[in-house]
């Protein structure tokens, strides 16, 4: 039997410390889970109750599959406490290492990310950049399979690498039923870009804000660079030039994020068709709007609604 540890540490949340347990623990027996603390003492948890763990960190040694799910980010540094390290340092060499959401810090402290492809919670990138510069993260995929060490992103991204495991280890059969025993998809399309909302920046009254603003009203229309220069009566060398310094990109780069963001408004609180959508937002065609929202966040239109608004009417007939 295929045996998976998971280690809590100090703060950790207990939603995503359920989740190996949950996803191994409906395949059939195939799996063991054990759950382990660095000292084998209780851990407090990142709300307001502390649990006792069975095993100390000899289970470590024991594992064919490490699991590290998220902790409180004030523990986060670039080195590991002694403790910790001395628990990882009982890890046998070639064990798969897991971690969801802000385990990834973990990892990378402890020197298992170098030279390798990781991710983690896309409002964590800024930090984790900071303190593991010489880590490749790529902060748009729900999780990164890198040989022996897995990655994944924020709370519902460590089912998906569950998943993904038992997929890797007993084929989509077994998966797909696991996924139905736990009432989750079996696969996600796309990855954490859908899921992060994309602000609009300040207006000026001294700059292109209320050229933009105009856009934003009028995006069902053909806009070009002409169009704008001639709203903010500016040359369009001028404007191109300070929307740049404005908004960090270029005016065509600007209105297609523009489009697709109205798109997924329309997507999610409509039953528009995609080609009426696609005409809404100002695309020429459907086909279209699919190659940018797949560029954009790697869905398709209707992929997209299916998640999103069907979440809605769901919960709508809930609280009806």
């Amino acid at each position: 039997m295929h045996r998976v540890v998971v280690l809590a540490l100090d703060g950790v949340y207990p939603f995503e410390l359920g989740i190996p347990n949950r996803v191994f623990g409906s395949a059939d027996g195939r799996y063991e889970v054990l759950t382990c603390s660095a000292d084998g003492r209780p851990v407090r948890t990142g709300s307001d109750f502390s649990i006792t763990v069975e095993h100390g960190p000899e289970a470590l040694a024991t594992a064919d599959t490490v699991v590290i799910p998220p902790y409180d980010m004030k523990a986060a540094a670039a080195e590991l406490p002694g403790p910790v390290a001395g628990a990882l340092a009982l890890i046998r060499p070639g064990t798969r290492i897991v971690s969801i959401c802000t385990g990834a810090f973990l990892l990378a402290a402890a020197g298992l990310l170098e030279g390798r492809t990781a991710t983690t919670h896309w409002a964590l990138v800024p930090l984790f950049r900071r303190l593991f510069p010489h880590v490749t993260l790529d902060p748009d995929v729900l999780f990164v399979d890198d040989g022996n060490v897995l990655t994944s992103a924020g709370a519902g991204s460590g089912v998906d690498v569950c998943l993904h495991i038992v997929r890797e280890d007993h084929g989509t059969e077994v998966a797909n039923q696991v996924a139905r025993l736990c009432v989750v998809p079996p696969w996600r399309d796309g990855g954490q870009a859908q899921y992060i909302e994309q602000p609009v920046p300040e207006t000026s009254a001294n700059g292109t804000g209320a050229t933009r603003q105009w856009a934003l009203g009028n995006l069902h229309l053909p806009l070009t660079l002409a169009d704008l220069a001639d709203h903010a009566r500016m040359s369009a060398r001028t404007f191109a030039r300070r929307f740049g310094d404005e908004v960090g990109m270029s005016p065509g780069r600007w209105l297609i994020q523009q489009r697709v963001a109205r798109a997924r408004q329309l997507l999610e609180s409509t039953d528009l068709s995609v080609d009426r959508v696609a005409s809404e937002v100002g695309f020429a065609t459907a086909t279209s709007l699919r190659q940018h929202l797949h560029a954009a966040i790697g869905v398709s239109p209707l992929a997209y609604r299916r998640t999103f608004q069907a979440a809605g009417r769901d919960l709508t007939r809930t609280r009806a």
